[in-house]
C-alpha cells in the first residue's frame, strides 16, 4: 500500500470515528491541523507519512472524553495502523506523537527524558496553532459550553501554577483558560513557522480579551 493509500484510508477512518464529536475536536479540527502540517511540513526535513499520521490521529481518543484515560488514543491508532500494515517503526513513532504532543504533558512534575522528533514538534505546532487566534477563541467557548462553564467570572482567578492533574480536572471558567494555556503557546512553539503564524494570533488574542474585558465591565 502507497503512503497516499495509507493516507487516504486514515482520512477515511478518522472522519467516520469522529462523527458527532464536540465542535472543537471534530474532523474539521483534525483537517486544519493536518493543513498546518502540511504547511509547516514544507519548510522541515520529515518523514512526511509520520506527519500526516500523527495530525490525521492525534486526537483519534482525546483522553478529556474518555475519563481522563490517555491511553485509548494510543491504542486506537496502533490498531488501526496495525491493519493497513503500516511499517512498525511508523506506528511507534505517531503513537509517540500521540502521547506527548498534548499541553497538559508539559505540566507534569516527575522529571523524565521525554520523547521528541522533529516530526512531533511540526505536528505539536500545527496542533497548537489551531488552539490560537480566531478559532482558539471559538474552540475555547465551545468547549466550555459543551462543559456549562461559565464565560467569566472574576472571582476565580486563573491558577498559573497548575500540575497536569489539576489542569485535567479544572472546571473553571473559560476565560481562565486564555490564561492557563492559550496565551502561553506562543512561547512554546518549535518551528520558525510555528513561531511567525503564533505571534499574530497571539496578538489577536490579546485584542480580544481587552475588548471582552471593556464589554464585561460596561465600558461603552
Amino acid at each position: 500500500m502507497t503512503d497516499k493509500n495509507i493516507i487516504e484510508q486514515t482520512i477515511v477512518f478518522v472522519k467516520k470515528t469522529l462523527q458527532g464529536a464536540e465542535g472543537g475536536h471534530d474532523w474539521f479540527h483534525i483537517h486544519r491541523v493536518f493543513l498546518n502540517t502540511q504547511s509547516i511540513a514544507r519548510k522541515e526535513k520529515v518523514n512526511h507519512l509520520i506527519v500526516s499520521l500523527g495530525a490525521l490521529l492525534h486526537d483519534i481518543a482525546d483522553s478529556k472524553f474518555h475519563d481522563g484515560d490517555e491511553s485509548i488514543g494510543p491504542k486506537v491508532a496502533s490498531e488501526f495502523l496495525t491493519s493497513l500494515n503500516v511499517e512498525q517503526e511508523v506506528i511507534d513513532h505517531v503513537v509517540q506523537i500521540i502521547e506527548n504532543i498534548s499541553f497538559k504533558s508539559s505540566l507534569e512534575t516527575k522529571l523524565k527524558e521525554r520523547f521528541n522528533s522533529i516530526e512531533l514538534q511540526v505536528v505539536q505546532d500545527a496542533d497548537r496553532l489551531d488552539a490560537i487566534g480566531a478559532i482558539g477563541i471559538a474552540r475555547a467557548f465551545n468547549y466550555g459550553g459543551f462543559k456549562n462553564r461559565e464565560l467569566h467570572n472574576p472571582i476565580v482567578p486563573p491558577n498559573l501554577n497548575m500540575s497536569k492533574e489539576e489542569y485535567k480536572k479544572s472546571t473553571a471558567p473559560t476565560i481562565n483558560h486564555f490564561y492557563e494555556k492559550l496565551l502561553l503557546l506562543k512561547d512554546k512553539m518549535n518551528t520558525s513557522t510555528g513561531k511567525r503564524i503564533a505571534q499574530q494570533r497571539h496578538q489577536f488574542m490579546l485584542d480580544y480579551l481587552v475588548q471582552f474585558d471593556n464589554e464585561w465591565k460596561g465600558k461603552l
